[in-house]
């Protein structure tokens, strides 16, 4: 029972946040309900005890997406003096958003009633998740988890492939041009009579 609320109550949260981050009208409330959207999806993985999903999605979509999204919001023009003007109207959403994220994590990982959600296959004393995770992936799904890792690095050289250009009027250097230059072709010496000053 007391899993079952805590799915209710941050599934709802889940939701308002995920609404509030497509109708926020700053930049910047979007990023943060945005956070408090992972964080909540987080806890959600936690509740069906897969940790390291869980601190897999924080790692890295809150460490590196989130970082993305916030150079991009600081790329684009935004009025610093307007946004400085408001910050005493973002302090209190901001801390209200810290303060659910805390509270969701102190329930989950401190709470003593939380033994684990129904109708999982319960785990024993020294085993994983992560390695039962290892296992199947590298076991059972290793074509798919291989076809993936190749479609990705298709998608890194493409990249790459797209973003090299051809300039006209570009000056690059050739080392193999560079290698095969014989002193004679770069020193010219001449002879000439002196001449004398007066």
């Amino acid at each position: 029972m007391f899993q079952l609320v805590l799915f209710y109550v941050f599934s709802a949260v889940l939701i308002a946040a995920a609404l509030a981050v497509i109708t926020a009208r700053n930049p910047v409330h979007s990023v943060l309900f945005l956070v408090l959207a992972f964080f909540t999806s987080a806890a959600l993985w936690l509740l069906i005890e897969a940790e390291f999903l869980a601190i897999v999605l924080v790692l890295v979509y809150v460490g590196a997406v989130m970082v993305l999204f916030l150079f991009v919001v600081m790329m684009i023009d935004v009025d610093l003096a307007t946004v400085r003007e408001g910050f005493n109207r973002s302090l209190p959403l901001g801390l209200g958003i810290v303060v659910l994220i805390v509270l969701e994590l102190s329930v989950v990982l401190g709470g003593g009633e939380f033994l684990g959600a129904q109708g999982l296959v319960q785990q024993t004393e020294g085993e994983s998740n992560i390695r039962a995770l290892g296992e199947v992936m590298y076991t059972q799904y290793v074509y798919p988890f291989e076809i993936a890792s190749v479609i990705l690095l298709v998608a890194i050289v493409a990249a790459i492939a797209l973003t090299l250009r051809r300039r006209t009027g570009r000056r690059i250097q050739h080392p193999g041009l560079q290698a095969k230059v014989r002193p004679e072709d770069r020193l010219r010496i001449i002879k000439m009579s002196s001449e004398s000053r007066e």
